[in-house]
């Protein structure tokens, strides 16, 4: 029985979405459709990219919150950039979407890092300044308006299925959805079983021990918000290639998911622990809430306030643990 116990309190984050899927289930004819598991996978993929990079900076201590306009802003880059290639081919598309979300990535992430190492400016202030300032790049260089016209091809890694069959001659598997997959499980390797993974958790357990060890903390911090915003840049363009044009106020609010994951999969906001996998639970556990509240035609103004108050539960759940360690 303690043993059931101390399991349950460990893998609590698993149990919930368990139960999740099995309400929705009971409650909805078409949760447990293979049309609506790919819909699901396919909306997990942004905010499992997004939730990946905050990871890293929440177990430093620290917090990005300018993800949602990093990545608006590398969604309409690369749409610009689209359309400079009429005849694309597939492969050309990709090469434009991955250099895109590397180039706005990592001159925002090295914005971030700067700020934060050498100018010792807190992390919220950082991000919240390069969040107002992507933003209105963003609307600068659109004039406002939607990036249209881009060609067909340039959707084949944003909207694109494999393994067609006659009942579903579009395709079964969502191509987004292996590329997130693949993209993930890479930077959870890289923080798990690598020297850089580690000392990404002993500079967020203790700075200061950290850096007498030897760890040059300031290159790790630095390290960890440009691989951030090259994670929250990916998810823009996987947007801008979905709807295969470039639109200015995309993403808007996804930070706020992205973090709600992250802390729901057991990281804590006070550094020093957390992991990209269980992470991916709370990416699951927010999709699913979406999808089965859209299923049972539930407003999505009481989605933003179930997600709301599950950050908050799961906050004073951090808090409760840390107190009784």
């Amino acid at each position: 029985m303690e043993k059931l116990k101390a399991w349950l309190k460990k893998n609590m984050v698993i149990v919930f979405l368990i139960g999740l899927c099995i309400g929705f289930g009971v409650t909805t004819d078409t949760f447990f459709t293979t049309k609506n598991v790919m819909n699901l996978t396919s909306q997990m993929a942004i905010n499992a990219l997004l939730a990946t990079g905050l990871t890293y900076v929440i177990i430093l201590g620290g917090i990005d919150i300018s993800v949602g306009s990093v990545a608006a802003l590398a969604g309409v880059f690369s749409a610009m950039v689209g359309l400079l290639f009429p005849e694309m081919s597939v492969f050309m598309s990709i090469i434009i979407l991955v250099v895109s979300a590397l180039i706005i990535g990592g001159v925002c992430g090295f914005f971030n890092g700067i700020m934060i190492t050498k100018f010792k400016v807190v992390p919220m202030i950082t991000t919240l300044a390069t969040m107002t300032i992507a933003r209105g790049a963003t609307y600068i260089i659109t004039g406002g308006t939607a990036v249209f016209g881009l060609p067909s091809q340039f959707s084949w890694l944003g909207a694109g299925r494999l393994l067609t069959t006659d009942s579903h001659p579009n395709g079964i598997i969502p191509i987004i959805t292996l590329f997130t997959v693949i993209v993930v499980a890479l930077m959870h390797v890289l923080l798990s079983q690598t020297v850089f993974g580690r000392h990404v958790y002993a500079t967020g357990s203790n700075l200061q021990v950290a850096h007498l060890s030897g760890i040059n903390t300031n290159r790790v911090i630095m390290k960890s918000h440009i691989l951030c915003s090259i994670m929250a840049a990916l998810g823009g363009v996987l947007v801008a290639s979905k709807l295969q044009n470039g639109q200015p106020g995309a993403c808007e609010g996804y930070e706020m998911y992205a973090i709600a994951s992250t802390v729901l999969g057991g990281t804590s906001l006070s550094g020093g622990s957390g992991s990209v996998g269980r992470a991916m639970f709370g990416v699951a556990i927010i999709a699913v809430i979406n999808n089965g509240m859209n299923l049972l035609s539930i407003s999505s103004y009481w989605q933003k306030v179930v997600i709301g108050s599950i950050i908050l539960l799961a906050v004073i759940f951090d808090m409760a643990q840390k107190k009784k360690a």
